[in-house]
């Protein structure tokens, strides 16, 4: 994709700060980090979200950024570690090539995740999943 600009950072056209690659994902400092330490770990195929990762791509994604999370716990000294992954703007995806961020947490940083829990009924959670099996066994 000529115009991702992840794209173009995995294929060395644009500088990043790289910490790690193998076959299947590059890992690079995030430029517009929260905190020390903080990381991406991009696929190398262009693939805009993860909707589009193929099992093995995906299953790649998470082992790379579970090694980034011990080694950035390790060497800042971390209180803990948010991995973090959105996709599409709803999601509030903003890059549209998957990438996990690696955010080393401290207490008191600043970073809040919250959502409104609406604390659904038992009976509404089971219809849930009801459907989402249905839709996995037709996968």
């Amino acid at each position: 994709m000529e115009n991702c600009v992840f794209c173009r950072i995995v294929s060395g056209e644009l500088p990043a700060s790289r910490v790690y690659e193998d076959e299947n994902t590059l890992v690079i400092m995030d430029i517009q980090s929260v905190n020390p330490g903080h990381m991406l770990v991009l696929v190398k195929p262009h693939r805009a979200n993860v909707y589009a990762l193929e099992d093995e791509l995906a299953g790649a994604a998470m082992r790379t950024a579970a090694r980034m999370a011990r080694a950035v716990k390790k060497a800042f000294g971390c209180d803990g570690v948010t991995l973090l992954q959105a996709n599409e703007p709803a999601g509030a995806q903003t890059v549209f090539h998957f990438h996990i961020h690696v955010l080393p947490r401290w207490e008191g940083d600043g970073m809040a995740l919250a959502w409104p829990a609406k604390n659904p009924p038992r009976e509404a959670l089971e219809e849930m999943a009801i459907r989402l099996r249905a839709v996995l066994a037709d996968a």
